[in-house]
């Protein structure tokens, strides 16, 4: 998520005009030459010069290194959460201890943007770039060292951080190769895909690498991609930024608080489905943690002539409404990767089993960004937002219909609407937003990473824990209604019981002990069927929300165009007077 702090000095290296070398002495004779004498009438202004145009060779260079690095940083996130049931054999631990590597990588990278965002201008952007990428392969090199979960944890706590400057990096190499007036229109959406497939890609390859050596094959691989990006650094370099003195003492203490809240939100929304909400006392702690840090923080910015976050800006209507929509969108975009695999998980699937689906829905991204390039290149923000809501909740109602004999071919469809919807409404959703801070000024773009971070990285998790809790209160509820049929004196319970135990007893003798196992059968496939059950319930609630979404967005467009004619019919008397 800490990719759209690239952004923040994307103008201002845009509006410095490059030349080539061998272009220079010709600017400057032309400068001599055209210099008015006194007695002469000035000179007509020199025309602009032109911007740098790359070579087609050299921009599919820094485009295969964007997505290079966009890909390791999403790897290096996804490889453990996608993996949780297939690594606990490797570490030994449960799926409520696996758990905590996600909680511990999220926790300093839910944040962490923020103060790159300062470092960055601060030092300058070569250097950051040259100390990121170096920081990452030693970071990389320490997930080889992993061999139980306490040092697991420490690990993911250490690449959590070291990842974060990766798809700022990312997006830099992405915009380099466009001129000015395409750097939104096309290169953000690239950029923002690449992120996005990172997902469906580990769950692809995982697989490969796992049977290769588990924890350590994964990892083997995201090493051998950190070292095949460090060059990069120093092969193509990007534009320099303009860089200064930007941070200040009291952000040493401001930034901390922020990240102690963050960090305790995004902790506490990982693990507290699994823990249960209410049982777990800390999980109380760590919320109130988190309540005191930030509002700490934000008593210490409101104090700042220059602070880190403009509190008073980021709670005016505008930005209130597009945190709204932003985090609606992440929530939304959740049925794809904690929903729709994670229920084909619980009826016995593993991720060997569905590489089609997710090339499926790779191929989806990667359309969805296209389409969405031609929408931001029409400004038709508000149409790429319906569009890609109307795919999204059509998509979460297709799959609201499953079944126990639901396979990956059935969903094909759905989560390919699903993706590329979710691959639409964000670069337009974000371009919007990311141009208002800019017109307001630099020190406003920080407030808006806020906005954005908290909606993208906290909002994925609160889309994970919202719909996570949900499937289970409803599996619970599923599984009483249907046990209360559960009654061998029924004759057809009886009969399906008497199945399974004439199939176990021809490897078990004792026909008692048969007839428990068949009775053990039955309960499981009522087990198994309330879980189907649940999941078509949380499929069909995305489906609401998405319609929701798109209800509330038509409403506001309507409101917006019927205030905008009311206020030109009011104008146009006064004009002819």
């Amino acid at each position: 998520m800490s990719s759209v702090a690239s952004l923040s000095d994307e103008p201002v290296s845009a509006s410095v005009p490059r030349t080539s070398t061998t272009d220079a002495p010709q600017a400057a004779d032309a400068a001599s030459t055209s210099a008015p004498a006194t007695a002469q009438p000035p000179a007509e202004a020199p025309a602009p010069t032109p911007f740098f145009v790359m070579s087609q060779t050299r921009a599919l260079a820094y485009f295969l290194s964007s997505t290079l690095l966009a890909l390791l940083q999403g790897l290096n996130m996804n490889f453990a959460s996608v993996n949780l049931y297939q690594l606990q054999g490797s570490l030994h631990v449960t799926v409520n201890e696996a758990i905590w590597l996600t909680a511990a990588y999220m926790a300093p990278y839910a944040s962490m943007s923020l103060a790159l965002v300062r470092i960055r201008n601060h030092f300058g952007l070569r250097r950051f770039a040259e100390i990121s990428i170096a920081v990452f392969v030693l970071a990389s090199l320490l997930n080889l060292a992993v061999n139980d979960l306490n040092s697991g944890i420490v690990v993911r706590f250490i690449s959590g951080m070291a990842a974060a400057p990766l798809s700022s990096l990312a997006f830099f190499y992405m915009l380099e190769p466009f001129p000015r007036e395409r750097k939104f229109a096309y290169g953000l959406p690239l950029a923002l895909a690449n992120t996005s497939i990172s997902a469906p890609l580990a769950q692809l390859v995982s697989p490969h690498l796992i049977n290769f050596g588990g924890w350590q094959g994964l990892y083997t691989f995201e090493l051998a991609m950190a070292l095949m990006a460090f060059p990069i650094i120093y092969l193509l370099p990007l534009t320099p930024l303009p860089h200064g003195k930007v941070i200040e003492k009291l952000d040493f203490l401001s930034y901390p608080l922020l990240g102690i809240g963050f960090g305790c939100i995004a902790v506490t929304l990982a693990v507290g489905r699994l823990y249960w909400w209410f049982e777990a006392p800390w999980i109380g702690m760590l919320l109130a943690v988190a309540c005191a840090s930030l509002t700490a923080h934000v008593l210490i910015e409101l104090q700042r002539e220059k602070p880190l976050v403009d509190v008073r800006w980021l709670l005016t209507r505008d930005n209130i409404h597009l945190g709204l929509v932003l985090l609606v969108f992440r929530v939304i975009a959740s049925e794809q990767s904690s929903v729709a695999v994670n229920f084909f998980t619980n009826l016995g699937l593993t991720n060997d089993l569905m590489p089609r689906l997710y090339v499926i829905m790779i191929l989806s991204g990667l359309a969805g960004a296209w389409s969405c390039c031609f929408f931001l290149r029409k400004n038709w923000i508000a149409g790429s937002h319906i569009f890609a809501l109307v795919l999204m909740a059509l998509g979460a109602f297709m799959d609201s219909h499953a079944t126990s004999l639901t396979r990956p071919e059935q969903m094909y469809l759905s989560q390919a609407m699903v993706a590329a919807g979710a691959a639409m409404f964000l670069p337009t959703a974000m371009a919007k937003g990311f141009g208002t801070a800019l017109v307001k000024g630099p020190q406003y773009v920080l407030t808006f990473l806020v906005i954005f971070l908290f909606t993208q990285s906290i909002g994925g998790l609160i889309g994970s824990a919202v719909f996570g809790t949900f499937m289970q209160i409803r599996q619970r509820v599923h599984l009483q209604a249907l046990l209360e049929n559960f009654v061998l004196i029924d004759p057809m319970v009886a009969a399906r019981v008497q199945t399974y135990a004439t199939a176990y007893g021809k490897v078990v003798t004792d026909k008692l002990a048969a007839n428990s196992q068949g009775i053990s059968a039955v309960y499981q496939t009522i087990s198994r069927e309330s879980y189907v059950l649940a999941y078509n319930d949380t499929f069909f609630l995305i489906s609401m929300v998405a319609v929701a979404a798109l209800v509330a967005l038509i409403a506001h467009l309507s409101f917006n165009l019927a205030k905008k004619r009311i206020t030109d019919a009011v104008r146009r008397p006064a004009v002819a007077q």
